[in-house]
């Protein structure tokens, strides 16, 4: 499957369906996106089940600012709607795969569970104090 051109328009919509997408930050002039691309591309070929999409910070700077690229490429991995994974660096064909074997197994029940105990934060220490008098 060929990698997916990902913009403003389409990325909220790609990166928030069901199953595993995995997207590439990068640009022309960067010397690792461009030794990172084909192995991306291999990636893609190889697993057709997963959304692979590319983003050209270049040409979608208020997307890689609002996902707050600060280096790249930067490799986000998305499971169910939610990012699983953000790095910067490239990465080698078998870390990828390493990579996508573990976004694979991920107990997605379990990811959830941490994120709502996450939002739903410990009681704040001034509450503890004030309940202690």
């Amino acid at each position: 499957m060929a990698t997916l051109e990902l913009t403003k328009e389409n990325f909220e919509t790609t990166v928030s369906g069901d199953g595993i997408v995995l997207v590439d930050f990068w640009a022309a002039w960067c010397g690792p996106c461009r030794m990172f691309g084909p192995i991306f591309e291999e990636a893609s070929d190889k697993h057709t089940d997963i959304v692979f999409g590319k983003i050209d910070t270049e040409d979608q700077q208020q997307l890689a600012a609002a996902a707050n690229i600060r280096s790249i490429p930067t490799l986000m991995a998305f499971r169910d709607g939610i990012l699983v994974f953000s790095q910067a660096g490239a990465l080698p064909g078998p870390s990828l795969e390493q990579l996508i074997g573990a976004v694979r197994d991920l107990d997605m029940d379990d990811v959830r569970r941490q994120i709502a105990e996450a939002a739903a934060g410990s009681p704040d220490t001034s509450d503890q104090a004030q309940t202690a008098h």
